[in-house]
Order: C-alpha cells, then structure tokens, then sequence
C-alpha cells in the first residue's frame, strides 16, 4: 500500500501544487478578471450567467483550492482526490470543446492552448481513480 500512494506523490503534488495556486490567485481577482471568468464559464455553462461575477470567482477559487489540497493531503484516498480532479478538468475541458476559436478539429488554436493542457488533468485524475478502485477490489479478495 505504502509503494502505491508513494508512486502516486509526483503526479498528486504536481497537480495539487498547479491546481492549489490557481486558485489561491483567483482569490485576489479584480472587477474585471471575475467578469471574464465568469463570462467564459457562461458561455459554455449557461446556469453560471446567473451567478454575479464575484461570487462565481470566490466559489471557483474555493474549489480549486479544495482540489489543490486533497491532492496535496496524503490522507484523502487517490479515488476520492482522483475523482475531483477528473470532474473539475472534464467541466475545463467541455470549455475548451464548445469555445470557438478555441480549437479546429480538436487541435489547440494558440487561443485554445491554455485551456487544452487540461487534458493532462483529465489524465491524472482518471488514473486515480482507477488507481483506487483495482486497489479497492484486490483489497476485497484478500479478505
């Protein structure tokens, strides 16, 4: 068990790490960055056109933080820290997909690149969660 979240540590501390400063750098935004964000996040999410900017900022940096630190926290099981990150990144990534000008044919535009890298999340957090459960079941029939 120990080798099994010992070799989950680089990927668990790079994303929580990426993810933790994200969020604690959305804390601080302005009028204007809230305003963006949360119009970007409309666009593609339309319910999120009724919460104010602000509040959409405050709640996005809160969970990216709540996903930054299960990632980073050795105690919060790879499945569970796993599957936050797979529906945080899944939510980024339907983004980037139903963006214009953000990709042709899948493929980043330089626009889109930013938002493409998300994949990698998508990534990490379904090996977690895999990870978790193939641990899960041999956990099972050992007993």
């Amino acid at each position: 068990m120990f080798r099994r979240q010992l070799s989950h540590l680089p990927v668990r501390l790079v994303s929580g790490m990426f993810i933790l400063n994200s969020g604690l750098n959305k804390l601080s935004a302005d009028e204007q960055a809230a305003t963006g964000m949360q119009e970007m996040a409309a666009g593609t999410y339309p319910f999120l056109k009724k919460v104010d900017a602000p509040t959409f900022a405050r709640l996005l940096a809160g969970t990216e933080i709540g996903i930054g630190a299960a990632l980073l926290l050795p105690v919060v099981p790879a499945s569970v820290a796993g599957a936050a990150l797979t529906a945080f990144s899944g939510g980024l990534l339907g983004m980037y997909l139903r963006t214009p000008g953000m990709h042709q044919k899948l493929r980043p535009t330089e626009q889109g690149t930013s938002m493409a890298k998300d994949a990698w999340l998508l990534g990490i957090g379904t090996s977690l969660v895999i990870d978790g459960l193939v641990t899960g079941r041999k956990k099972k029939k050992k007993r």
